[in-house]
């Protein structure tokens, strides 16, 4: 409220268009950015934020290429997705994992690339109504075939999984220069860390979030986003009987060089699976990762 009280009532109007705009930017700044698996999103986690897309059509296609060094072990991942936005409301879009493969023992496990399809639907737009409180909320879901990894790497078959998921975000425009983004979310997965690690051994609810703040960059409309997120895993990994999944963590930057160009380059570290079990340690904790998103 004391923010309120250095503005006269006969300046508010005068305001408004301001205050739109920073939504506005602030919005599609966080939206043009692909996660891992090519969902509009931070590093590892979606928000309820959709690729771009006209009311009545299909917008123009996004997208990014993602690098995970996960250790000796789990060996160098890369991530190449693209993302279409349709109707204002929806995005849908194909992954596909590539692997470097490690030179650890235990590296045969987790040497195979697979697929990755992902859809989002909007139902609740943020600030719905003229509001300034209410979060926009999406359904999802994730598939992923040709996974031969830990399990289906033991048995030399291919397997699938997915996720299928709830999530709110919600952009604070109430500090003045300094958005706040806040996305919690809640899936139900039958996948090892995002597929890296296969398939757990049953169907479980997890819960996912992130918090990040948006900076003016150094550079005329460049900004620079810096946060973090988790997103936890299910605990156990399906034939690796004893072994512990932890909750994956990132901190990560998002560097937008223009703010009025759909181009950013993402920068971050992972915290993702050390010692999983007595004696296995598969090293992907403290990892370093990036990705670059482009939309045409």
């Amino acid at each position: 409220m004391h923010i309120l009280s250095n503005i006269s009532f006969r300046q508010f109007p005068s305001l408004i268009p301001s205050l739109v705009l920073v939504l506005m930017l602030s919005a599609s700044t966080f939206a043009q950015g692909l996660n891992w698996e090519g969902q509009t999103g931070a590093f590892i986690t979606p928000f309820a934020y959709t690729s771009p897309s006209p009311a009545d059509g299909i917008g123009h296609p996004n997208v990014a290429f993602h690098y995970l060094n996960a250790g000796s072990v789990i060996g160098n991942n890369f991530q190449a997705s693209i993302t279409v936005g349709l109707l204002g409301r929806t995005e849908f879009g194909y992954t596909r994992s590539f692997v470097a493969a490690g030179d650890h023992a235990l590296s045969p496990l987790f040497k195979n690339g697979f697929n990755t399809v992902h859809g989002k639907v909007n139902f609740l737009p943020e600030n719905v109504k003229k509001t300034k409180w209410v979060p926009g909320m999406s359904l999802g879901f994730v598939a992923r075939s040709q996974v031969r990894r830990v399990g289906g790497a033991i048995k030399a078959q291919d397997t699938t999984n997915g996720d299928i998921y709830l999530v709110a975000t919600k952009v604070i425009t109430q500090v003045p220069n300094l958005p706040i983004l806040l996305n919690a979310g809640y899936k139900t997965t039958n996948a090892s860390l995002f597929g890296l690690v296969g398939n757990a051994s049953a169907w479980q609810g997890r819960a996912f979030g992130a918090a990040a703040f948006v900076l003016k960059g150094p550079a005329k409309k460049s900004q620079v986003i810096v946060g973090s997120e988790f997103a936890q895993q299910p605990r156990h990994i399906q034939d690796l009987p004893g072994a512990i999944v932890p909750t994956t963590m990132t901190y990560f930057a998002r560097i937008v060089p223009n703010s009025e160009k759909p181009f950013n380059i993402d920068f971050g570290i992972a915290q993702a699976a050390g010692k999983i079990a007595p004696g296995v340690d598969v090293k992907a904790r403290a990892q370093f990762a990036m990705g670059i998103t482009y939309r045409f």
